[in-house]
């Protein structure tokens, strides 16, 4: 599944009011990034920093939230993830 094909599917799962505009994807970013870094967090208070099967699970669906918000903040400033990706990559 290429960027532009997961917009797609982040267009017609979007369910927010979309009169916040750019404000409510960002909003969740940062609230799944936090939970990306608090399961972190807790696998080196836990667990000495190793990360099992259970762990990676976990992580890559909040990682995958990270993702639907990114595309989502995409979708509000009318940029096309996959071109705008590809161009980072290059500019680096």
């Amino acid at each position: 599944m290429t960027f532009n094909e997961y917009s797609v599917i982040v267009d017609e799962t979007a369910k927010y009011p979309f009169s916040l505009g750019i404000l409510y994807p960002t909003l969740g970013l940062t609230g799944e990034a936090g939970e990306v870094s608090e399961k972190i967090k807790k696998i080196y208070r836990d667990k000495n920093g190793e990360i099992n099967d259970e762990d990676k699970i976990g992580l890559m669906k909040e990682l995958g939230d990270v993702l639907w918000y990114v595309a989502a903040i995409c979708r509000e400033l009318e940029v096309k993830m996959e071109k705008e990706f590809s161009e980072h990559l290059k500019a680096d």
